[in-house]
């Protein structure tokens, strides 16, 4: 039985995460959970040290072109240097560089074409620590 995601009930269960880390040591995580019916995803960024409540309310959606990626901004440092987001096949995103300064990223494939950032699906790293 297809149930469509988007109009689609969903019941959210836990389904992974990936850890984070710089130098073996976890500076933060994302977490995934799958609907039971339709099996979409939805991902929650998990900064360590960070207390904050996040601007999203609930599970974060995305659209049914969208994926989800964890950027690396190679110019940052720490907790800063990585974000989750939602990223289409080939599109141009803004990410916010050092505090103040918005770039735009080229998209290719899913995958962020800059060399000062990287970026790598969620979907493919389930259940893993990813080194960056």
């Amino acid at each position: 039985m297809n149930i469509d995601p988007e109009t689609c009930e969903h019941q959210p269960v836990y389904f992974g995460v990936i850890n984070i880390n710089i130098d073996e040591r976890t500076i933060g995580s994302v977490d995934v959970w799958r609907c039971g019916m339709c099996k979409k995803r939805f991902c929650e960024e998990k900064q360590l040290g960070i207390e904050a409540i996040s601007d999203i309310v609930g599970m974060p959606k995305i659209g049914p072109d969208e994926l989800w990626a964890v950027l690396v901004c190679k110019l940052q440092k720490g907790k800063d240097k990585w974000r989750l987001i939602r990223i289409k096949e080939n599109e141009e995103i803004k990410h916010e560089c050092l505090g103040e300064k918005i770039v735009d990223l080229a998209v290719k494939d899913y995958t962020v074409q800059d060399d000062q950032h990287t970026s790598f699906l969620v979907d493919k790293h389930v259940n893993r620590a990813v080194e960056i």
